[in-house]
């Protein structure tokens, strides 16, 4: 196999539960050595979140929730406990052999044990020090804690996601992904490998902050933009596009499609494909203005003629008239789909338990550089061979760590 684009590349991973392990996530898959530090007995939060995969009988069980084996690919698993002054020193020993720094503890928490940037640096001044907090260090909302739910409400997406009011189950909805981690995570991405462009061509390391509110906040991009500049604020318009019409979900005899037929071209071919072409000449619907203005008459007449049929029967009309379309899969259906199984997207990676594990791939293909797919680690299990590689201790010494639950 190819040299990865991060070989030989060292992260020190203090992050847990989402934004900050899809990060580090991404960087293991490209070859990058990603120590995670977790709090011995215990681990990331995200080890217990959801269910466990099931293996077959006679088979180790692998212990550790679905939300954790979604964000820690890949990775060496690490506990020591920080709050301990020995264990604080351990983590800047590694720190000092480290290109990468991340961390999403409380703001303050980390500079009682000599872990914050400034510590950091005096015994390492090339690390990229990523810092993840919902709200930032300062401000009217330091210090607070953040959950994805609470940033999709704060930051805006939620205003504008669910049925319009008035409409049957008008709400507010949030997305069922946690969103504003991901979205985080991958500003988180494009923050350290920027940073790490710089030190390339000058040498010097640097801080990085990242909040939630701000990617959160970014995360809302032309419904910002929008609004910051007409004084409008957008409003939920359920699946309806509001800028064309039909743009919409439809129910069909089983189950629902998306049709998107946004131009005048797109829209005769729909009444083509539907065998509705009186709609054609309806003045009503005669342009896109005039279609918009009148989308819920024509919803109506639209939907009343596709719950005639089945799904797979509209799909391909549509895909013989060239109309814009799509199924709404469910997660079965996802999996089953030509398109998904011809691209590779679930990947089977053995566990140091001999199990396989159905995991989705990183999305990034390089033509050169391939990513590799290691499976998440079981906590703790590269714990003495980090330590004696990175710090030359030897047995006596992390015995001695393990007798007073420093590792």
């Amino acid at each position: 196999m190819a040299q990865q684009i991060f070989a030989g590349l060292k992260i020190l991973d203090l992050t847990r539960i989402v934004a900050g392990p899809l990060c580090t996530q991404n960087m293991a898959d490209m070859g990058a050595t990603v120590y995670k530090i977790e709090k011995p007995g215990m681990g990331d939060d995200s080890r217990v979140m959801g269910p466990k995969p099931s293996v077959a009988d006679g088979q180790r069980p692998i212990d550790a929730a679905m939300t954790f084996l979604a964000y820690n690919r890949g990775k060496h698993s690490v506990t020591i406990d920080i709050t301990q002054p020995e264990g604080a020193a351990l983590v800047r020993a590694l720190a000092s052999h480290c290109d990468v720094m991340l961390e999403n503890y409380k703001s303050g928490s980390l500079k009682k044990l000599g872990l914050d940037y400034d510590s950091i640096k005096a015994i390492n001044p090339s690390i990229i020090y990523c810092s993840l907090t919902g709200f930032g260090h300062d401000g009217p909302y330091a210090g607070r804690p953040a959950y994805d739910f609470i940033l999709q409400g704060m930051a805006g997406p939620m205003s504008t996601c669910g049925q319009p009011d008035g409409s049957p189950g008008a709400s507010p909805m949030r997305t069922s992904m946690p969103t504003t981690d991901l979205i985080t995570g991958l500003y988180m991405n494009v923050a350290i490998v920027s940073a790490l462009y710089h030190r390339l061509t000058t040498g010097e390391g640097q801080y990085i902050e990242s909040t939630l509110l701000d990617a959160s906040v970014a995360y809302n991009g032309h419904l910002a933009v929008s609004y910051l500049n007409s004084g409008v604020v957008p409003k939920r318009e359920g699946n309806a596009n509001p800028i064309a019409a039909p743009s919409d979900v439809f129910a069909c005899a089983d189950g629902h499609l998306i049709i998107a037929a946004g131009n005048d071209r797109q829209f005769e071919s729909l009444c083509e494909a539907i065998e509705m072409p009186h709609l054609i000449k309806d003045a009503r619907f005669i342009n896109s203005q005039q279609r918009i203005e009148n989308r819920e008459v024509l919803r109506e007449q639209l939907a009343q003629r596709i719950l005639q049929h089945g799904k797979t029967h509209w799909l391909e009309r549509c895909r013989e008239f060239n109309v814009p379309s799509g199924p709404i899969n469910n997660m079965q259906e996802v999996f089953e789909d030509p398109a998904v199984k011809h691209r590779g997207i679930v990947v089977d990676v053995p566990t140091s338990g001999g199990t396989s594990l159905k995991l989705v791939r990183n999305p990034m293909r390089f033509a050169k550089t391939p990513v590799e797919h290691r499976a998440p680690p079981e906590l703790g299990a590269d714990t003495d061979q980090v330590l004696a590689q990175e710090l030359n201790l030897d047995k006596a010494a992390l015995d001695a760590l393990k007798q007073r639950g420093v590792i």
